[in-house]
């Protein structure tokens, strides 16, 4: 796995600038979040970096000091699909140089297979077991989630569930363009089905992951979106008084599978 992040030295350091700038934005004091992203180290090569998931040198730097932790939907069914094994290396390989213990990252698709998932739980990443339409709360943590690919509908649900200045801030999220979708849907149907991402695209910063042509199928449309505190607050009052959960009749090509285990009109307030 250290050979596919060493081809991508550009993809890396665009995402240890975002990550940067994200904590510059939240003035994280020192000896917490700006020590734990003083050694992420995603710029170097990986002889340079590597850590053993769970060796003494991660744990030293992550006691009582990170506070990052990462969730990662829709990877996809990994056991048969290429492009799917190269995102789930990329989360690993993501976690082992943000020095991320792998049991700070949840991880579910509702096409998992038992199989997968038990190879996710030798992995030691922790395997959600309900179906949150992406309706998670970050619970003041600071959190990175990792969507590639996702249907417009479950960012959508992610931003209704943390719709505050302070929640908003402390998320990065690692998934397709915002920018995109904008460009590619009319804005009367980007306002009326995806709402949250129609009212955030004046809150937020956000770059394009560099692309190669060995990994054009894995990361093509992908950026890195975060949401700088002093944009949050140029935003109207009532952008954030609007806070009603997002319904989906009448919306084609919703592309996200729903939970059909609950009303959908309950809100599901688990947390990490």
């Amino acid at each position: 796995m250290p050979s596919d992040w060493a081809q991508g030295p550009a993809l890396s350091e665009t995402i240890n600038k975002c990550l940067t700038k994200h904590l510059e934005q939240l003035k994280a004091p020192v000896g917490t979040l700006s020590e734990a992203l003083g050694n992420l180290h995603l710029d170097s090569s990986p002889e340079e970096s590597d850590v053993v998931p769970g060796s003494t040198r991660g744990a030293t730097l992550l006691t009582g000091t990170c506070h990052w932790k990462c969730v990662c939907y829709g990877i996809g069914n990994f056991s048969t699909c290429v492009t799917a094994r190269h995102q789930l290396t990329f989360l690993l390989l993501f976690l082992e140089k943000c020095q991320i213990p792998r049991s700070h990252c949840w991880v579910y698709d509702p096409l998992f297979s038992q199989l997968e998932i038990e190879v996710l739980n030798t992995l030691g990443v922790i395997v959600l077991c309900e179906n949150e339409e992406g309706k998670r709360s970050v619970c003041g943590e600071c959190t990175i989630f990792y969507m590639l690919h996702c249907g417009s509908a479950l960012y959508n649900n992610l931003l209704w569930s943390n719709w505050s200045a302070d929640a908003l801030s402390k998320m990065v999220i690692i998934g397709n363009s915002f920018r995109g979708l904008e460009e590619r849907l009319l804005t009367r149907i980007l306002q009326k089905n995806y709402t949250y991402i129609a009212k955030i695209l004046k809150g937020l910063e956000e770059h394009e992951f560099p692309q190669t042509s060995q990994y054009a199928d894995v990361f093509n449309d992908t950026s890195v979106h975060w949401f700088p505190v002093q944009k949050l607050h140029q935003l109207s009052a009532h952008t954030w008084a609007f806070r009603e959960e997002p319904d989906y009749r009448g919306c084609e090509d919703l592309e996200i599978i729903r939970n059909k285990t609950e009303d959908p009109s309950a809100t599901d307030s688990s947390s990490l």
